[in-house]
């Protein structure tokens, strides 16, 4: 007897469709797919992504569903996250 994890979900990153698996963390739905930087820095613009895996670094900063700043290795996937690169401190156009 084995478990049988519940359906997978469709997430997108910058447009792009991704399978996601129900207690996935982006960081790890992003993985998944591929993808290794979802970040980039706010001098340079050198890409990010995740780095310690647990929320302490802030390397994994991602704009999730419109809002920026969001750890990508803490947020659990859902149905229909839109995930997108942020460039630098992610306030860019916003009135803070």
């Amino acid at each position: 007897m084995g478990a049988t994890p519940d359906a997978a979900f469709t997430i997108t990153f910058d447009g792009l469709e991704l399978t996601a698996l129900p207690g996935q963390s982006l960081a790890a739905a992003l993985w998944s797919a591929g993808i290794l930087a979802w970040r980039r820095t706010r001098i340079g613009g050198r890409p990010r992504g995740a780095f310690c895996g647990i929320g302490q670094c802030y390397d994994c900063l991602a704009t999730v569903n419109g809002r920026p700043n969001r750890r990508a290795c803490l947020v659990t996937a859902r149905p229909g996250d839109a995930v997108s690169t942020q460039e630098g401190d992610g306030h860019a156009g916003l009135a803070v």
